[in-house]
């Protein structure tokens, strides 16, 4: 087995955490931020990342597992809810092989809906429509 290669502080995310970049926020606490997709596979596409610097699933504390996968699940909610969805679909990828693109552990909330297919991958998503769902998504913790 060939163990991953280190965590790099400067991905995408890391950036996002540290405010080096802009996101459009719907949830934050001391444990995860979660935000929109700015390239959607479906309406409401939401990303949540922990704040513990790790690359993976496989190298994250499993102490902070826990904490972290119940920001997971209340941000699913949230989406699932706002978005007035039939269903989800969750997803995390871990390394390239795998399908990962930024190495800092993420899940993927996407909210679906009956007959409704996913986007193509790598397109982005207009401005204002990830404001609008933002809003939704953020309406919903209430």
């Amino acid at each position: 087995m060939t163990s991953a290669p280190a965590y790099d502080p400067q991905n995408i995310f890391g950036k996002i955490l540290r405010g080096e970049l802009p996101c459009v926020k719907v949830f934050e606490d001391d444990v995860a931020l979660a935000f929109m997709d700015i390239f959607p596979r479906v309406d409401g596409h939401t990303l949540v990342v922990p704040k513990i610097p790790a690359r993976g699933l496989l190298d994250f504390p499993a102490s902070a597992l826990g904490p972290f996968m119940e920001r997971v699940q209340r941000v699913a909610a949230a989406v699932k809810s706002g978005m007035k969805a039939d269903g989800l679909t969750i997803q995390q990828f871990n390394e390239s092989a795998g399908g990962q693109m930024v190495f800092h552990l993420h899940f993927h909330i996407l909210p679906r809906h009956e007959g409704a297919p996913l986007m193509p991958p790598g397109v982005a998503g207009a401005n204002a429509e990830i404001e609008t769902y933002a809003d939704k998504i953020r309406r919903a913790f209430a």
